[in-house]
């Protein structure tokens, strides 16, 4: 991967603050979960799920969940992304992993299976973050929202959990903030 790959996903990009009117279309939604979905998961398990809010009256029924700060960015953004887990992705890994015995053994452990779904989905929801700058879309994760009432609101009909937002499109304009500082390797990380 060259430098101008690395600058895209990592140096250069920044949390969206502004997008453009553009929409993004269901095709580049369809090419963004392509691309995600090929991320290693353990197991194969990929327990993520995605919901796309693509028209203002779906992005407009999060509101009672989200936070104040929050309620502008999701409004200004074409899509928002609620990035999900399904507590029950056991139930595909007969297509996904051909180790005997899988299925039961998440079944039979709820703790075990709610941790590799909530891990794994999150992992793929980082995936989510990398393949959009890859398709050159803009993005802005989110914590700051009520996720028992995203659930009863949006997603009771399907199970999933949700686990954080997305705020996606295109970025408005070329300026480019300032980066916000990050801790140094010797602060965040040692070798054994």
């Amino acid at each position: 991967m060259g430098p101008e790959a690395l600058d895209r996903l990592f140096r250069e990009a920044r949390t969206a603050t502004a997008f453009a009117s553009r929409p993004v279309s269901r095709e580049t939604l369809v090419e963004l979960y392509d691309l995600l979905k090929l991320g290693p998961t353990s197991g194969n398990c990929s327990p993520a799920r995605f919901l796309f809010l693509t028209t203002e009256d779906a992005r407009r029924r999060l509101h009672p969940a989200l936070s104040p700060g929050n309620v502008a960015r999701c409004d200004a953004a074409p899509v928002v992304v609620v990035v999900c887990h399904d507590p029950l992705f056991f139930e595909h890994l007969s297509r996904l992993n051909t180790e005997a015995g899988l299925r039961d053994w998440f079944a039979a452990d709820v703790g075990l299976s709610e941790e590799t779904a909530f891990r794994n989905g999150t992992l793929q929801g980082g995936y989510l973050l990398m393949a959009a700058r890859a398709l050159g879309l803009a993005v802005a994760p989110m914590s700051g929202f009520d996720a028992f009432a995203v659930e009863d609101g949006l997603l009771a009909d399907t199970g999933w959990r949700a686990n954080f937002l997305v705020a996606l499109g295109y970025a408005e304009g070329a300026e480019k903030s300032a980066r916000a500082p990050r801790l140094a390797f010797d602060e965040a990380c040692f070798c054994l």
